[in-house]
């Protein structure tokens, strides 16, 4: 479960070094050490949520696009925030269309990284 969790970080960092415009603030881009649990939580059951879903698909995730996989991603964190954050701020819960252009970029980023690995 650590690993599951240190690879969707690993994934999230990379998209934000890959999409984020300027310098990305260091919380987008500690390292796993210095991620707070409840995240490090979010980010395990994320990706297990992913790897199930692409595992009952039979792989057929891929026909899947960039949007959609990304989507489903940011749907999943949306409900670990949830989970773990009594009164979230609505940045952290924000809907699909609300979520600037580079985190709609790297959550599918983060879902084709994982359907990789799957």
């Amino acid at each position: 479960m650590t690993n599951d969790g240190r690879y969707f970080r690993e994934a999230w960092i990379a998209g934000v070094t890959r999409h984020y415009p300027g310098e990305p603030k260091p919380g987008y881009i500690a390292p796993w050490e210095e991620t707070p649990d409840w995240e490090r939580a979010c980010a395990a059951a994320v990706y297990g949520q992913v790897r199930d879903f692409v595992q009952v698909s039979a792989g057929n995730t891929a026909k899947l696009s960039r949007e959609q996989k990304g989507r489903f991603v940011a749907l999943c964190w949306t409900a670990q925030i949830h989970k773990h954050i009594e009164d979230p701020k609505p940045g952290y819960v924000a809907d699909w269309d609300e979520l600037p252009k580079w985190q709609q970029e790297t959550d599918a980023d983060i879902f084709e990284q994982i359907e990789q690995t799957v």
